[in-house]
């Protein structure tokens, strides 16, 4: 892979922006990282305030800087947990709570976080969690998302309850996922997925952990009420065939796999049995999520139970996780306790809230850079060399 320009020694959240081409995760030993990173239409615009000229990173604070421009509503949705938030609130301090066993003596003068993932080259192992109605954050939606995610070398789920059409998503995309719900209208469905397969969807993610939908806020969401595609889909507007199917079971997946001819993970397994079943069923791979702690409070966090299920699966499919994954070193964590990958959803949404499509890319690079440092000081030269040795227990 063709290195960029920035070292491993960069400091951690420095908010440089690196060049970030697709596929291009190689870090060398420059001293400086100062690449611009392409915005994709209208990136710099944020709905409900003028765009923050301060570099978007992962790192505390981005949160506030995104409810400062929000909507109120839409700041309470994106933010929201289930019930006490307990299973929202320990999700971040439960990958902190790891230590790590750093080697020494290792030639890191450069560093690789490059991957390939199902046929796709990505620049990092940090992908776009599938959220919904991106509309409400800024005024591209979910082709802003899209543009600042491939512009960073990453890849993009896209939720079925996005604000735009995938043909739209498309266009400024990367590689990219959809994701599924299978609807208690299967036409509906079917449309979905064989709309996005047309579109050039490389997966499908089948969320499985939603068959029913807590509330999320009590005020209305500030979505276009004139927009036919943000009423089909948003929470309050949509009709009851939209909704989740809560007698789904195993068979949906195979059912999938005919339907797109495409391969299907499963989003939202916690536990070692259910991730052997969805293999049976014909899982290309398992997402270990608890939907951000906004389904069941008291959930376990997925730093705590990801190693379970890659013991039971990790050997046969990729097994990635996501929730309260913030920083470069939460990824080092989750790549050394067997994550193939992680998404980050929450994050994305800040970003995208406080500067578009630039904002979502200088947060992916920022990840980027925090995980090549983290490697580096670890004895990690490439993530092949990130493994269960490198933790503490």
């Amino acid at each position: 892979m063709t290195a960029n320009t920035a070292g491993p020694a960069d400091s951690v959240a420095s908010g440089s922006s690196g060049s970030g081409s697709s596929g291009s995760g190689s870090v060398g030993s420059h001293p400086s990282g100062s690449g611009s990173v392409a915005a994709g239409p209208s990136g710099s615009v944020a709905v409900g305030g003028a765009a923050s000229t301060a570099p978007v990173t992962a790192a505390p604070g981005l949160e506030q800087r995104a409810k400062a421009v929000l909507p109120g509503a839409a700041y309470e949705f994106y933010a929201a947990g289930a019930d006490e938030h307990i299973s929202a609130s320990e999700a971040t301090d439960a990958w902190r709570a790891r230590r790590l066993l750093p080697r020494v003596l290792r030639d890191v003068s450069s560093v690789d976080t490059g991957l390939e993932l199902f046929g796709s080259s990505l620049a990092l192992p940090v992908l776009a969690a599938p959220t919904a109605f991106h509309r409400m954050a800024h005024d591209e939606g979910e082709v802003a998302t899209a543009a600042g995610v491939a512009a960073a070398g990453s890849l993009m789920v896209l939720s079925s309850r996005a604000t735009r059409h995938p043909e739209d998503v498309a266009v400024a995309a990367g590689p990219w996922w959809y994701q599924v719900y299978w609807l208690r209208d299967r036409d509906v469905t079917r449309r979905q997925v064989e709309r996005a397969t047309a579109a050039g969807a490389r997966a499908l993610v089948l969320t499985v952990d939603a068959p029913y939908v807590p509330p999320r806020t009590t005020a209305p969401l500030p979505l276009p009420r004139d927009d036919e595609l943000c009423r089909s889909v948003g929470a309050g507007t949509r009709l009851p065939g939209w909704e989740q199917d809560p007698s789904v079971g195993p068979g949906t997946i195979s059912e999938l796999r005919r339907m797109s001819g495409l391969p299907v993970l499963v989003k939202g397994v916690m536990r070692a049995d259910d991730a052997e079943a969805c293999v049976a069923a014909g899982a290309a791979g398992v997402i270990v999520s608890n939907h951000g702690g906004r389904q069941l409070d008291r959930a376990a966090a997925t730093a705590d139970v990801l190693p379970s299920v890659v013991r039971a699966v990790g050997d046969r499919v990729p097994v990635l996780v996501d929730g309260g994954i913030r920083t470069g070193t939460d990824v080092l964590v989750a790549l050394a306790l067997g994550a193939r990958a992680v998404l980050t959803g929450r994050p994305v949404l800040w970003a995208l809230a406080v500067d578009g499509a630039e904002g979502v890319s200088g947060l992916l690079d920022s990840y980027r850079r925090q995980l090549s440092t983290a490697m580096a000081l670890a004895g990690a030269a490439r993530l092949s060399e990130v493994g269960p040795d490198l933790l503490h227990s």
